[in-house]
């Protein structure tokens, strides 16, 4: 049985989003100010208060977070992004990242530093035998933020900065990302672009976002996996059986980090993709499977997207089901009405997308 850490800190529920819904509030170009933003933080919150009431909380050995300090942010980030980020973060009303639609509250930094703290922790639990693996229910997210760009609702790239972290500081080298949120790993892809002993894969929906970005290739540092509009369990765990696994057993990480976002999800508003709770349940066994055959089951998921309050807490407790062996008690409420809408299909055309990521794989060394 694993040794499953978790941490969730009560000031990722705190991150201001502000009034708007995606970009700022405008009244001259009709968008309206709204009290709950797509990427409020509620949504995680709520995924926090689920494992609390839920059967999980006895299976979980609990973390707490530390600030990346700027030596930390400073290993991914250029100097001139984080001392924006802390600018913003003084004004009476907060600010942005600098894409327009990613704001931060007044002393947000604060915030944004605990997250990559965060997942700097729960890599630093594993990596030195704690716990077997872990779960860093982090906020904001980090995936979109580049080394002098933040985007996407992502400040600091919290998984890039745990990477460094351990390789600078505890002793590891190699180390796959695997990024199953909906939307693109650009920040973490272009992070670690030219260093071929980090290797990031990206499973999302084709041209999601960010614009023109994810298109399928292959690269020593980076293996992009687009799927098509509609894709449900049947597809992702095509994809992760056929590429992901076998790029993992060629790549031979001694870490594995987890990109996780729940935006894949059939409810949520920001993709048009259809896994449920059973679909990530699969993902998560299936890379498990593979990490205990490379890397003694070293992984550390970092939440990164999902924007349904109603389901991303159903498929955040489906996961740790999965890492702890141990059933939440809760199953998955919406199961019954989300199963009879196709998200167990898998389309000819879908197949070929798989296919086509997959033969990428065959003429490539890493």
């Amino acid at each position: 049985m694993r040794t499953v850490g978790y941490l969730w800190d009560s000031l990722y529920g705190w991150v201001d989003t502000g009034s708007g819904g995606f970009s700022p509030a405008d009244p001259l170009a009709g968008l309206q100010p709204i009290a709950h933003h797509v990427a409020h933080p509620d949504t995680k919150r709520r995924f926090h208060e689920a494992v609390q009431v839920s059967a999980l909380k006895e299976h979980l050995t609990f973390m707490q977070a530390t600030a990346a300090s700027d030596e930390d942010l400073l290993r991914v980030h250029t100097a001139e992004y984080v001392q924006r980020i802390k600018d913003q973060s003084t004004l009476a009303k907060g600010g942005d990242a600098g894409d327009g639609a990613t704001p931060l509250g007044k002393n947000g930094f604060h915030i944004a530093a605990l997250a990559a703290g965060g997942a700097m922790r729960a890599t630093k639990a594993v990596v030195e035998g704690e716990v077997d693996c872990a779960y860093a229910l982090i906020n904001p997210p980090g995936h979109h933020a580049e080394a002098g760009q933040g985007m996407g609702f992502c400040l600091f790239n919290n998984v890039s900065v745990a990477i460094a972290y351990a390789r600078e500081k505890l002793g590891i080298q190699r180390v796959a990302v695997v990024d199953w949120d909906v939307h693109h790993g650009n920040g973490t892809e272009a992070i670690w672009w030219d260093e071929p002993e980090v290797l990031t894969i990206s499973l999302h929906q084709h041209l999601c976002y960010p614009p023109e970005s994810g298109y399928r290739t292959t690269h020593p540092g980076a293996l992009n996996i687009p799927l098509p509009p509609g894709s449900g369990n049947k597809v992702y765990e095509l994809a992760m059986d056929t590429v992901v696994v076998p790029a993992l057993r060629r790549f031979k990480p001694e870490l594995i980090m987890v990109a996780s976002g729940f935006d894949a999800a059939a409810m949520d508003p920001l993709a048009r993709q259809m896994l449920t709770q059973r679909g990530f349940n699969a993902l998560t066994e299936s890379l498990m499977a593979v990490a205990d055959e490379v890397c003694g089951g070293k992984v550390v998921f970092c939440q990164e997207g999902g924007y349904c309050p109603h389901y991303v807490p159903i498929c955040g407790l489906g996961v740790l089901e999965v890492l702890t062996g141990h059933s939440s008690g809760f199953g998955d409420p919406f199961a019954e009405m989300l199963d009879p809408q196709g998200v167990d299909d898998l389309y000819e055309h879908q197949r070929v997308e798989v296919e086509r990521a997959a033969e990428l794989l065959a003429p490539k060394e890493y």
